[in-house]
């Protein structure tokens, strides 16, 4: 019973009151009392293992290299390490365990100095094993093993970064240092990858966004490369989901070496279509033109795509109106978003997207521009605008017809643009073609009787009146096109002709009429009886002649020539059938540039070469008005006072016999003149050289 309360003593709480110094005894004793405490309460709490250090993310393929070398060795997975507790006062890890050297050697990557030194560095055989690993491990999901070629060849061609749009450097940088084998490994792995394609290109972009936000983060040459290499292939992805991309792009709208990023790498798809870098262009760059840091690689692209695909056939159907009135909008409007030096490089492009705009048949298109076109025309514009505009106006009536009812519909609410496009017509009206006076009078005529009824109501208004004076020059330069000359002139050939039919069959013979006695009485009837004599016997001469001797040398010819001229057809045949295919790629290059060169004439000569040809046209008009035709009359003038006096020299009848005399008179005069001047010029010569 001592033993039992004594246990039971001891099994009770005790009270230890704390000394200031306690000795080494009861120190020790208080660490076990606590130490078991401590144990009793973790064996009654559940137990909750410390997380492990956080390891450095891996690759893909290191992943896979990984697994690979477990499935093959057939070796269950070791177990975790044993996590040690972290000791007191103590806040970093050891520096040289083990576990640390493992991790720093599977983050060490190798820096080049430059991208080339990588590309050359760059192991196929290791590239191509594990490809072949991620193929065996994932045979039904390639997108697996795409994904992977770009991570290995991102990891492996770290050098320094360069400019997100890459414009120090060709269009095809980085993927025209690649080697043969590496291009051909890859464009094999895409198309074996076809369904892969478009995510592997969206998962480049997003990486590549990711590694932007850190700081700093690896190069993206490996991604740059890869998306190259998806647009060589198929360049149709980047435009599959513009509407994404663009959402993407406005996602990240405050950074702009993000966005650069973005309009890179979709642009890529221009480097081989035009039809799908035009659609990228437009698509995304063009919603953000206003933004300055984005305008200047966005004008850049544009100028180096239209400089890449001469010809622009291959892009027409692209760009409608939407697309391009904004363009024009940003090319003449000044003070908008651009500088003053993107808006005249993009003023150098115009010409070129005029064409693309109007595309194949602007003759069954034009009509579509009309109306936006007539909307900007306004008193307030640019000068540059308005022609630009007048001009576009004028070339959608003339190619076009139906331009003219869309007018007629458009007219009453767009007076003042109206007038505009009025007076611009009739200022040039010498300079239009046919379509466009044979079309204009019906559109004018319509005008005036709209103008009539507006005129009549409340509504009148001063664009009215402009629209009706306008429309009355018009029609007055309409009506009186200049002087029919060539028609007075048949008029008059053949009231000449009924005359004299007329004064033959009245008086029976031509003989006895009138025509015939006028003709004696001048001189003229036995001069031009001679002349006809004449004609009439040589005609006949050679007319037997030619029927006598023409078969014989035609014959000859023949028999001489045929054979030579038969064996020249054929050797010319030949030889332009040679030239014709030894110089294919020049005629075809030459046909693809002919429009090109044609456009970037109309858009170098500049417009003082145009306001010189205008000056030219107004000096050549003035010589004939002020001094040729002066000229004429005092000619015309001069030779009816000579005739006269030619005829009184006759006694008044002109006869061969006096047309003889003066003949003579005029030779003997001319060489007595010729005789004279030869005796002074001689004369002179000799006293020249006398006096030597």
């Amino acid at each position: 019973m001592a033993s039992t309360a004594n246990v039971s003593a001891s099994m009770k709480w005790e009270v230890v009151k704390k000394s200031k110094k306690p000795n080494g005894s009861a120190r020790q004793q208080n660490v076990k009392t606590s130490a078991g405490k401590k144990a009793l309460a973790e064996s009654n709490m559940p137990r909750i293992d410390p997380a492990p250090p956080l390891k450095p993310s891996e690759t893909i393929y290191e992943s896979f290299e990984r697994m690979g070398k477990k499935n093959k060795e057939q070796v269950p997975p070791a177990p975790a390490p044993e996590q040690h507790p972290k000791k007191p006062n103590t806040g970093k890890c050891d520096k040289n365990s083990p576990r640390n050297e493992g991790d720093k050697n599977s983050q060490k990557t190798v820096k080049f100095k430059s991208l080339e030194d990588a590309m050359k560095a760059l192991n196929l055989s290791t590239l191509q094993q594990q490809l072949e690993k991620s193929q065996s491990l994932f045979p039904e999901n390639p997108s697996v093993c795409v994904k992977d070629l770009a991570s290995y060849l991102n990891y492996k061609l770290q050098a320094p970064e360069i400019d997100p749009t890459v414009s120090k450097y060709s269009y095809d940088y980085p993927y025209c240092l690649a080697s043969k084998e590496l291009k051909s490994m890859c464009k094999t792995l895409l198309v074996k990858s076809t369904d892969s394609q478009q995510q592997l290109f969206d998962h480049c972009i997003n990486t590549m966004l990711r590694e932007l936000e850190k700081q700093p983060g690896e190069a993206l040459h490996g991604y740059r490369f890869c998306i190259q290499a998806i647009m060589l292939e198929n360049p149709k992805i980047a435009t599959q989901n513009l509407a994404s991309h663009l959402e993407l792009l406005r996602s990240h709208q405050n950074n702009p070496v993000k966005c650069l990023t973005i309009m890179w790498a979709l642009g890529q798809a221009g480097l081989t279509d035009l039809t799908e870098g035009l659609k990228v262009w437009f698509g995304i760059m063009l919603p953000v033109l206003g933004t300055k840091p984005l305008s200047l690689y966005a004008i850049g692209y544009l100028e180096r795509l239209l400089m890449m695909h001469a010809n622009l056939t291959k892009g027409f159907g692209v760009m409608g109106p939407k697309d391009f009135f904004p363009l024009l909008d940003f090319t003449f409007m000044p003070k908008n978003a651009l500088s003053p030096s993107l808006q005249e490089q993009l003023r150098l492009l115009y010409p070129r997207l005029k064409v693309l705009a109007f595309g194949a048949k602007p003759e069954s298109t034009l009509h579509t521009y009309f109306p936006s076109f007539l909307s900007r025309v306004t008193h307030n514009c640019p000068d540059d605008m308005k022609k630009e505009l007048l001009n576009s106006l004028t070339e959608c009536l003339t190619l076009d017809p139906q331009s003219f009812s869309v007018w007629r519909q458009l007219y009453t609410k767009h007076l003042s643009q109206s007038s505009l496009l009025l007076n611009h017509l009739l200022d040039s009206w010498n300079c239009q073609s046919g379509k466009i006076r044979k079309s204009l009078p019906e559109t004018v005529q319509s005008f005036k009787v709209t103008n009539d009824e507006m005129s009549t109501s409340a509504a009148c208004s001063q664009g009215v009146k402009a629209c009706n004076d306008v429309c009355n020059q018009l029609q007055v330069k309409m009506k009186g096109q200049g002087f029919p000359w060539s028609r007075l002139v048949l008029v008059a050939l053949v009231f000449a002709v009924g005359f004299v039919m007329h004064d033959i069959r009245a008086n029976g013979s031509f003989k006895a009429s009138s025509v015939a006695r006028v003709l004696h009485q001048s001189g003229m009837m036995s001069v031009s009886q001679q002349a006809w004599n004449k004609i009439s016997l040589y005609s006949y001469k050679g007319y037997s002649w030619m029927e006598t001797n023409a078969p014989y040398y035609y014959s000859e010819m023949v028999n001489k020539m045929g054979p030579i001229l038969e064996m020249a057809l054929e050797k010319t045949t030949l030889a332009v059938g040679y030239l014709g295919e030894k110089c294919s790629n020049q005629i075809a290059w030459v046909k693809d540039n002919a429009p090109r060169l044609i456009e970037w004439l109309n858009s170098s000569i500049p417009d003082g070469v145009v306001q010189l040809i205008e000056y030219l046209k107004e000096l050549l008009l003035s010589i004939h008005q002020n001094h040729l035709q002066p000229a004429m009359v005092y000619v015309k003038t001069s030779l009816e006072q000579g005739w006269q006096q030619f005829v009184k020299s006759c006694k008044g009848e002109v006869s061969w016999p006096c047309v003889q005399d003066h003949l003579v008179y005029i030779s003997m005069s001319t060489w007595t003149y010729l005789q004279n001047t030869t005796i002074a010029v001689k004369n002179w010569a000799f006293s020249m050289l006398s006096r030597l």
